[in-house]
């Protein structure tokens, strides 16, 4: 069964047992939390997943540095933090991260347009990179969840099959990928056809529409997208990465949520 789980947003309430239980009430099934909690106050995180017998599923973000950082010590950093977020979701039976090769770092679509590292450069780091990831993630029994993102906000993965590339020329075992509608909207030609095509290393979804809004506000066809996850028996997490427009936020928030459910059952 497809579990339904957000990220944190301002008018939750404070305190992440209270937390949990509202969202628990707004009809959520878990929690997709910021990997900085994970290094900071994991015993916090812990018992407020006791109490209130509310998943934290996966993580998302929250370590220095990235993955394909242009600094050295940078990319070490990340692949250290990454490593420890990765031990803490294993002792939450939780299902792994979320990360990109990087997040604003460069993008060839904006000027100067050439950048800094050779293409070839970026393949020997980042696969140096999630191979070590891929060994920490196997120890402990969770997954990296590997994030292609839009051309204007990375340039080194933007879509699924350059993910796959990476995952399949290393024999990735414990590395994923996450598809992320907001961005396939930009990078996929047919979000469909894609998600049938990389169906087996499909283990994550990450959920916005057009404009980065809640699901529902803009004009992403997500019926179609979900069609073709139901025809490849898709049974993984589905998470809410967006910014929610509205005047009642929340009254927002729970719409877009049923809208999601509403689609994704349609079949």
């Amino acid at each position: 069964m497809v579990q339904f789980l957000t990220q944190d947003k301002d008018f939750f309430p404070p305190g992440l047992s209270n937390k949990f239980l509202y969202l628990k009430n707004m009809g959520f099934d878990g929690f997709e939390i910021d990997g900085k909690l994970l290094l900071n106050s994991f015993n916090n995180v812990q018992s407020s997943v006791e109490q209130t017998s509310f998943p934290v599923v996966t993580a998302c973000g929250g370590y220095g540095g990235w993955i394909g950082d242009f600094n050295e010590e940078k990319r070490q950093t990340a692949i250290h933090d990454i490593s420890i977020i990765l031990e803490r979701l294993g002792k939450l039976n939780a299902k792994g991260i979320v990360i990109p090769a990087s997040w604003g770092m460069f993008s060839l679509r904006l000027p100067p347009m050439i950048p800094p590292r050779s293409a070839e450069a970026d393949e020997k780091v980042l696969s140096d990179s999630l191979k070590r990831l891929n060994e920490a993630a196997a120890k402990y029994n969770v997954n990296v969840f590997l994030e292609p993102l839009n051309r204007y906000e990375d340039h080194m993965i933007n879509t699924l099959e350059k993910a796959a590339f990476y995952i399949e020329k290393n024999d990735l075992s414990n590395v994923k990928i996450i598809a992320d509608f907001y961005h396939m909207n930009i990078e996929e030609a047919k979000i469909d056809e894609t998600i049938l095509k990389y169906s087996h290393l499909i283990k994550h979804i990450h959920l916005a529409d057009s404009h980065r809004y809640q699901p529902g506000s803009g004009h992403i066809d997500f019926e179609k997208g979900f069609h073709a996850l139901k025809q490849v028996n898709y049974h993984e997490a589905m998470a809410f990465e967006c910014r929610v427009i509205g005047n009642d936020v929340e009254a927002e928030y729970r719409r877009s949520l049923q809208f999601i459910k509403d689609a994704y059952f349609k079949f």
